[in-house]
């Protein structure tokens, strides 16, 4: 069974890669880009991805009702989808800033990502809630 310490190491492995492209935005703001900044975000957000799933999986297996299951699997399914999106929106983001100088955008696609990435463990924490002996 899974525990909300697994779910925490899981959003904790993901903390450098957060903390990463929380910098890349504040370097943003400074009108400053790395040249490989498309690279960095990819590889961040792969990471955060990975991690995102890992533990959906994890939550997911320990939910022992069917109906609660098959409602989870939906809403972690749409949620995974949206940072997925969120996360190319953003590798593309830093690819046209290189080129454009579009900034601005960078930073909003970062911070949409930031709060889906959030919003992600909220939702597998709840999902986690629901499994017999959680500890609710």
């Amino acid at each position: 069974m899974i525990g909300t310490g697994e779910l925490r190491d899981h959003q904790a492995r993901c903390m450098p890669h957060m903390a990463m492209l929380h910098m890349l935005a504040g370097d943003v703001a400074g009108e400053q880009l790395p040249p490989d900044a498309a690279e960095q975000i990819a590889r961040a957000t792969s990471a955060i991805l990975a991690e995102a799933r890992a533990a959906a999986r994890a939550a997911l297996a320990a939910l022992a009702d069917k109906n609660s299951r098959s409602a989870s699997v939906s809403l972690l399914t749409a949620r995974q989808a949206r940072l997925e999106h969120a996360a190319e929106d953003a590798v593309a983001s830093a690819r046209e800033a290189a080129q454009s100088g579009n900034l601005a955008a960078l930073r909003q696609r970062l911070q949409r990502f930031e709060v889906l990435t959030s919003a992600m463990w909220t939702v597998q924490l709840s999902v986690w809630e629901q499994a017999p002996g959680s500890g609710r």
